[in-house]
């Protein structure tokens, strides 16, 4: 059975499946839709056309799907969509989508938001990502599988960082980060590969060693980094993980990509 505080506010005509805990002074609006198994522990407000999936745990304090920080916002009817087993943690804010980006913004599923982090408009957020402390992520941002920010990043708008990268905390990001790239600073510089990630992952020594030599040999001092980006899709060709981040460089961008300091960005 749902179980609903004396104390929170829930509007009839939200949609809350059984095995749900709503806690204590939580608000849940008319358009949310909670999925089996979630709990809003207390002091949760929940609004708009927002989704959370089945057994994501909320914290107090969180703001999930009020309007968009977006000047532009003219309250057409956009969508939040978070997936299933999340951890959002205090005083988390999450933002819908505008009609100017799409009108929907998504997190994936088995994330971590720790306290204070935010995710902007029309952001897209991939699986088993992980927002540290007071993370800053602007509107309109794509974040793959297995992204780890520290503590206090903050990430442009239009923004994109690749799978399996790390963010350093306090960084700055304005351009985006590589698949399996380590970035930090202010503003943030390319540091290498994200070793202890890999590592942790499983991927082989085989995998990770072709990484390391296409590294060296995309962000390398020789001609521009469009020629190196095409010799290096020839050359490492038979490797999934170089393709990616080959793929990541080549895909149209608002944003330049995050180059080591010894480069200009380009």
């Amino acid at each position: 059975m749902t179980n609903i505080h004396p104390t929170a506010i829930v509007d009839p005509k939200a949609q809350i499946a059984s095995s749900v805990t709503v806690g204590p002074y939580c608000v849940v609006g008319a358009n949310v839709v909670l999925d089996e198994g979630v709990i809003l522990h207390s002091h949760v407000v929940v609004e708009g056309r927002t989704r959370v999936g089945a057994r994501t745990q909320i914290f107090p304090f969180a703001s999930i799907g009020h309007t968009p920080q977006d000047l532009k916002y003219k309250g057409e009817p956009s969508r939040l969509e978070i997936g299933t087993d999340n951890l959002i943690r205090e005083h988390v804010t999450m933002n819908p989508g505008t009609e100017g980006g799409g009108m929907v913004t998504r997190v994936g599923s088995h994330c971590a938001f720790l306290t204070a982090s935010h995710v902007g408009h029309d952001s897209i957020v991939g699986d088993h990502v992980v927002f540290s402390n007071n993370v800053m992520l602007a509107g309109h941002c794509k974040i793959d599988d297995y992204v780890i920010f520290g503590g206090g990043a903050a990430l442009h708008q239009f923004g994109r960082v690749g799978k399996h990268a790390f963010v350093g905390g306090m960084s700055a990001v304005e351009n985006d980060v590589i698949p399996y790239g380590l970035v930090v600073g202010n503003r943030a510089h390319l540091m290498g590969l994200n070793l202890v990630g890999l590592k942790r992952r499983g991927f082989t020594r085989e995998q990770i060693q072709a990484m390391r030599e296409a590294y060296a040999y995309l962000f390398g001092a020789e001609g521009t980094l469009r020629d190196r980006v095409e010799r290096a899709a020839e050359r490492y060709a038979g490797s999934p993980e170089v393709m990616e981040i080959v793929n990541f460089i080549r895909a149209e961008s608002d944003r330049a990509i995050c180059m080591p300091r010894s480069e200009r960005s380009v």
